[in-house]
C-alpha cells in the first residue's frame, strides 16, 4: 500500500511540474489579451503570445483551431476584436493569413525560443498554424 501511495504522490508531483512549466514556458515573454465575444456578447479574454511582422501584429493559432479562433471565424458576430499590449488596448480586424505562417512561426520560434518549443511539442507542433494579422481599425 506504501508503494501505491509513493508512486501517487509522484504522479501528483509530476502534473505539477508539467503545469508550472508549461505556464512559465507561456508567461514568461510578451503576452497580450484578445478580446473576443461568445455567443451570448459576453466579453471573453484569451491570453496570446504577439510578434510584428509587415508592420503589423500577428497572432497564432494551431491548425487544430481554437475556441478564440472560433469566436473570430463567426461572421454573424462582429468582425472586430480588441486588444491589449502593454497598457493599450485597441481594436482591430483580425484577418487570417495562412500563406504566412513559416515567417510568422519562425518569428514565434525567435521571441519565444524554448517555450515556443516547449508548447509545440506538447500541441504536436506547428505544422497547419494560422497567422492571424491584426489591423487596426479606424
Amino acid at each position: 500500500m506504501k508503494i501505491v501511495g509513493w508512486i501517487f504522490a509522484l504522479l501528483l508531483v509530476f502534473v505539477a511540474l508539467f503545469g508550472i512549466s508549461e505556464r512559465v514556458a507561456a508567461e514568461r515573454v510578451e503576452v497580450v489579451e484578445l478580446h473576443t465575444q461568445d455567443q451570448d456578447g459576453n466579453t471573453v479574454t484569451t491570453r496570446l503570445w504577439v510578434v510584428d511582422y509587415d508592420g503589423n501584429a500577428f497572432l497564432r493559432v494551431g491548425g487544430d483551431g481554437s475556441g478564440w479562433f472560433s469566436r473570430l471565424s463567426d461572421s454573424s458576430r462582429n468582425p472586430l476584436v480588441q486588444v491589449t499590449r502593454g497598457d493599450q488596448t485597441g481594436t482591430f480586424r483580425a484577418v487570417p493569413e495562412p500563406d504566412l505562417s513559416e515567417q510568422i512561426n519562425a518569428l514565434m520560434q525567435e521571441k519565444y525560443t524554448w517555450g515556443d518549443s516547449f508548447i509545440g511539442s506538447i500541441v504536436g507542433g506547428r505544422k497547419g498554424s494560422i497567422p492571424i494579422r491584426l489591423i487596426p481599425a479606424g
